[in-house]
């Protein structure tokens, strides 16, 4: 049997069994639609704000770097 002329479908082989694998093993997420996990979710979400404050450069100090 030469191996070359049967490497596509080994290819195809071995990902259509990774990809069984990964669906078979997948962890199903909780339930989102109950009121309590969404206020729980909505409490937890925390959004970092950063102030940048600097002078804007000139044109010649801009030339200058």
């Amino acid at each position: 049997m030469n191996i070359a002329k049967n490497m596509e479908a080994i290819v195809v082989a071995i990902i259509a069994i990774a990809a069984a694998t990964s669906l078979a093993t997948a962890s199903v997420p909780a339930s989102r639609s109950a009121p309590a996990v969404i206020a729980a979710s909505a409490d937890a979400l925390t959004t970092h704000v950063v102030y940048v404050s600097a002078k804007r450069l000139s044109a010649e100090e801009k030339a200058a770097l």
